[in-house]
């Protein structure tokens, strides 16, 4: 079983693009999507079954040139 989160980035000036475009060529997302507001990126992904959350986001997303700042939420089956 697979753990969704989303991960919301923020990016320094100039830099979104190219960042999502890094994001996207990682093909570890499910969904990417620019966003208006406080954050730039919305990344939904699945971290694998076994894998340590905090390792595998900072590991294989938030090393991406341009990130400033990030929000990670988590999911857990409620019903």
């Amino acid at each position: 079983m697979t753990t969704c989160v989303f991960v919301q980035i923020r990016c320094k000036p100039g830099t979104t693009y190219r960042v999502a475009e890094e994001i996207a060529l990682k093909e570890i997302h499910s969904e990417l999507y620019s966003t208006s507001g406080e954050w730039d990126l919305l990344v939904k992904l699945y971290v694998p079954d076994g894998a340590d959350i905090g390792h595998y986001i900072n590991e294989q997303l938030l090393d991406v040139t341009g990130m400033e700042r990030s929000l990670t939420t988590l999911t857990f089956k409620a019903f």
